[in-house]
């Protein structure tokens, strides 16, 4: 649930309440009951991981795709050796 600040118009003190989007504005100070009213507070929200703006796109430049490169030949140079061996092993047991 979010926090929400308000200030006492009568007595000047600030504070935070914890209330659901949907719930009421307060209407009284819970010091002194003169009328509040709510403040606009900055958010301590920052998204982080992978996948963010801040982390993979911002200013950087595009990776060198040379892996993707080096892991195809691989795969191709594998690949015959694996059909090499299934016909030996027919071949045992017939």
């Amino acid at each position: 649930m979010p926090i929400y600040e308000y200030r006492c118009r009568k007595c000047n003190k600030e504070f935070e309440v914890v209330q659901s989007i949907t719930a009421p504005e307060l209407k009284s100070c819970k010091f002194c009951r003169g009328p509040v009213t709510k403040l606009m507070s900055v958010s301590s929200f920052h998204l982080k991981g992978s996948g963010w703006y801040v982390t993979d796109y911002g200013g950087r430049q595009a990776p060198v795709r040379e892996s993707a490169a080096k892991s195809e030949t691989t795969t191709e140079a594998s690949a015959p050796a694996t059909e090499a061996a299934t016909p030996s092993t027919t071949d045992a047991k017939a």
